[in-house]
Parts: C-alpha cells; sequence; structure tokens
C-alpha cells in the first residue's frame, strides 16, 4: 500500500498510540517528521524521540507523555491542515492560533519547519502542516 500522506500517517499513530495508553510509538522517518518530532519536544508534548535505524530504513521512536498518572493526556488534539489534494498556505499577516494560543500550529516554511510562534516573531508565513493542543 502505497501512502500519499506520509505526515497525516505519522500524526495518526501518534494520536492512536496516545489513546491507548502506549509509551513509545514508531514512525518512519523522514527529514519533515524529524523536524515535526522536534517540534513537539520543545513544546513539550513528547518526552524524547530517537532515530533508529534498521537496515536501510531509519525510524523515529518517540516517547509519549503522560500527566502524574497515565489518564492526563499531554496531547489531547493532532489535526492534519494542509493535505496532499488541499493544501493550506497562510502569510505571515494570517497565521493560525490553536486554541487561542494554548496549542501550536507547526508550518512549514522556506526557514524550515517551525511553529506559529517562531514563524510570527521570524515574520514568514507558509504551509500550515498540522495543529498540536
Amino acid at each position: 500500500m502505497t501512502m500519499s500522506d506520509p505526515i497525516a500517517d505519522m500524526l495518526t499513530r501518534i494520536r492512536n498510540a496516545n489513546t491507548a495508553k502506549h509509551d513509545t510509538v514508531d514512525v518512519p522517518a523522514s527529514k519533515m517528521k524529524v523536524a515535526i518530532a522536534d517540534i513537539l519536544l520543545k513544546e513539550g508534548y513528547i518526552k524524547k524521540y530517537e532515530i533508529e535505524e534498521v537496515g536501510s530504513f531509519k525510524t523515529i521512536h518517540i516517547t509519549l507523555k503522560y500527566g502524574k498518572d497515565k489518564n492526563v493526556k499531554i496531547i489531547t488534539g493532532l489535526k492534519r491542515i494542509s493535505k496532499p489534494g488541499l493544501r493550506v498556505y497562510a502569510n505571515k499577516d494570517q497565521l493560525p492560533k490553536v486554541l487561542g494560543g494554548l496549542g501550536v500550529a507547526i508550518i512549514s516554511t522556506n526557514k524550515g519547519v517551525i511553529t506559529d510562534r517562531e514563524a510570527r516573531d521570524l515574520n514568514v508565513g507558509g504551509e500550515v502542516l498540522a495543529f498540536v493542543w
């Protein structure tokens, strides 16, 4: 089965693992996905991630984060915004705010994959990849 949207697949895997209260989740690696994992880490949504190499394949091994007991999810929502069939772009004046600034929008810009906050600071727009809250 070929996959048309690997980023949506990554978000779905994280969402499913989170719902099932798994500690870790493995995602096939790509530069874009590593950049997204990096943002999730920096924003405090995941504990850590490691890139593992099995043969010629690279996998991102993500350790999920929960509250004091496992009933408290740190990630309450992950949503893919821009899809292969419908790309969503925002210029620097129209950058989205997720839950009034409580969540994070992940944006692919010419400065790399960054959060909506960083995009505002750098005064750049780009493709709105996903929302995390």
